[in-house]
């Protein structure tokens, strides 16, 4: 999917714009813990969360991550997005929650990550 069918499907506004709108995302995820982002998140996909601190900019870095979309109509502070271009990452923000934002990105052809296996015991 395209960054800009991402844009339009979540009536979302572009707040940091490091990738052209034409450029794909093979995948979507969300979650608001950045340990979970770097356990099960995958390269080049675009991430849902809630959070707007730096450390989500920082979590992308690390996971190869170039698109964020910020949830709940949530303004990420100046810092956030002085660093988010410094790092070439895109941010959008959309006034969907979460769980809006992902079932409408997967209802349009977005793939998630798929089944993840804990390891150890299961509960």
């Amino acid at each position: 999917m395209k960054i800009q069918e991402v844009v339009d499907i979540l009536a979302a506004r572009i707040l940091v714009e490091n990738h052209g709108l034409d450029e794909e995302v093979p995948t979507g995820g969300a979650a608001d813990l950045m340990s979970d982002v770097l356990a099960f998140g995958a390269e080049g996909m675009v991430l849902m969360t809630g959070l707007t601190n730096p450390q989500v900019i920082r979590t992308a870095e690390v996971a190869g991550i170039r698109v964020i979309v910020i949830v709940r109509d949530k303004t990420p502070p100046r810092e956030t997005l002085k660093l988010a271009l410094e790092s070439g990452v895109t941010i959008i923000n959309t006034g969907y929650t979460m769980y809006e934002a992902c079932g409408r990105l997967f209802k349009a052809g977005l793939p998630g990550l798929g089944q993840v296996k804990m390891r150890g015991n299961s509960w």
